[in-house]
């Protein structure tokens, strides 16, 4: 049986001024029908601008092919005349992007945006039959991808989905014209470990469905092992190994190859130089909960209330780490900034023994130095406008007292710390890869010296290799600084690298809680047991 898809001797660069650059180095692979090849490497080796090559989405005339060639079905697209190429992305080659928040028009409800998949290569889609009919499919392809209660999710626009929803709505919308290709770029990077799970099961039902070939983009070797017929291994714009994927894994050849099976994240949280419970505590909440109005107030009061966070209790040790488990949606990211009284919450917050749920905004500032949080987006969370040394410092101009000599001299120390070249101060955050950029929002957020981090999924998008690098960075800062971390997650493996305790949280219920080598080693709730069950 012939290939769909053949590349031979690609190569990808950029103009840069007078000078060129170049990423992608002659490579050559193919895609069989109705297989899994899996691309696998770090951030930067050239994975997604190959995907983007295959699909011509690179910023043409400033990206170039000095040489080489991609066949589809007998068809160079690198040689086809744009027209031909747009009936060809979406018909049949479709594609998932990595993070669907950003690929999803914020502005189009869910249906118009699948119902303009369908419409650019359907004719005849302005009569009342015709509008009628793509409505149906709508509803038929998010049914089909399995979103529940479809019929109540076609008005709703992509920021009141949830991120296993998102990307779902991202796979009905590349699979709308039935591709013969799919092109899944890191489809389940930011998804909790059972949304990923449900994701990679939905993709391989499809596939079989449709009959589909799939090229598979993603830095996670248990993805690879659960989905991919056949494995190439990219380094530095270049393809180092491929093969048969259950050998390769098995018996792999090339050193680097070696080092991406053998890079999940391990060993043990900070040692402690007293048992746990003699420590003293840094933070605590007695009943803390959060609700959210469903309907719009009447006369000034609402009935309908979505109970985000149910009387939550927790106990955060000085020099700890506090892991906090559960899926999209489960409240994991709403206690952290309920505590951080970013939203409005009932019940008590103790910091350091002080009362501070009940301060108002003014006097509650003094305490926000002591308390800082690392987001799980680098780059959305980095303002593009601001260079590094801008971004760092921000804080340290929000609370005055300095003079600009001083605050160069913390800017240079914190970079050093956190192991980035002071050098590098006056760029921006596009300039960094994933894993520098998660390394500047650590800066930014240490520089005020404070004695707490909430760490909200600070490794989700970054790839095996730099998220380890970042895990060491986090122990390392804890135990010079005796900081203590509130680690929220759906990474298991990282979780148990971190914490010292965990609490497991559902519905905005905590359902198990304790010592972490006991919450994850002997799991009592069901739920619990579901999670680690998931884990790839």
């Amino acid at each position: 049986m012939s290939d769909i898809l053949s590349v031979d001797q690609l190569s990808i660069s950029f103009h840069h001024g007078n000078s060129d650059t170049h990423i992608v180095k002659s490579i050559s692979f193919v895609i069989p029908h109705n297989k899994t090849v899996a691309l696998v490497g770090e951030s930067g080796s050239g994975k997604s601008l190959t995907a983007h090559a295959i699909m011509r989405l690179l910023p043409y005339p400033s990206a170039f092919h000095p040489s080489g060639s991609i066949t589809f079905e007998s068809r160079d697209l690198l040689s086809l005349p744009l027209k031909k190429m747009t009936n060809i992305r979406g018909n049949e080659i479709g594609m998932i992007f990595q993070e669907p928040m950003s690929a999803l028009n914020p502005l189009h409800t869910v249906e118009k945006q699948i119902a303009e998949a369908l419409k650019i290569h359907q004719a005849n889609t302005n009569t009342a039959s015709a509008t009628s009919s793509i409505k149906e499919q709508v509803l038929a392809l998010l049914t089909q991808v399995k979103i529940q209660a479809p019929k109540t999710k076609l008005k709703a626009y992509p920021h009141q989905l949830s991120g296993g929803q998102r990307q779902r709505v991202m796979i009905a919308m590349a699979l709308a014209n039935r591709p013969k290709l799919l092109i899944a770029d890191e489809p389940t990077t930011a998804l909790d470990v059972t949304v990923q799970k449900d994701i990679l099961d939905l993709l391989r039902e499809l596939q079989a469905i449709y009959q589909m070939s799939v090229l598979l983009i993603t830095h996670d070797l248990g993805v690879v092992k659960y989905m991919a017929d056949h494995v190439l291994v990219m380094k530095q714009g270049e393809i180092i190994e491929s093969g048969d994927a259950k050998s390769l894994l098995s018996n792999p050849q090339e050193d680097y190859t070696k080092q991406l099976i053998n890079s999940h994240p391990s060993g043990n949280p900070v040692t402690l130089a007293h048992p746990i419970e003699e420590l003293s505590t840094l933070l605590s909440t007695h009943h803390l909960g959060v609700k959210f109005p469903l309907s719009k107030p009447l006369f000034g009061r609402c009935k309908e209330f979505f109970h985000a966070l149910k009387q939550v209790d927790i106990d955060l040790k000085k020099g700890t780490t506090l892991g906090v488990l559960g899926e999209s949606g489960s409240g994991k990211s709403t206690l952290a900034l309920a505590i951080l009284r970013l939203i409005e919450s009932s019940g008590d917050i103790h910091l350091d023994g002080k009362k501070v749920s009940e301060l108002d905004g003014k006097s509650f500032n003094a305490f926000r130095r002591s308390m800082q949080i690392v987001f799980q987006d680098p780059f959305s969370s980095l303002s593009p406008r601001m260079s590094i040394k801008q971004i760092i410092s921000e804080g340290l101009h929000l609370q005055g007292n300095l003079d600009q000599v001083d605050i160069d001299t913390k800017v240079i120390n914190i970079m050093e710390e956190v192991d980035l070249d002071p050098e590098m101060q006056h760029r921006y955050p596009h300039e960094f890869s994933g894993g520098q950029r998660q390394r500047i929002a650590i800066a930014r957020a240490l520089i005020l010296n404070p004695r707490m981090l909430f760490l909200d999924e600070p490794t989700s998008a970054l790839d095996r290799a730099v998220q380890m690098q970042v895990i060491e960075l986090l122990r390392k800062l804890q135990q010079e600084r005796q900081l203590s971390y509130i680690f929220i997650s759906h990474d298991i493996h990282v979780v148990k690298a971190l914490s010292h305790q965990i609490i497991v949280i559902k519905d905005g219920d905590i359902v198990e809680q304790g010592l972490a080598d006991v919450v994850l080693n002997s799991p009592s709730h069901p739920y619990t047991q579901k999670l680690l069950t998931a884990t790839l």
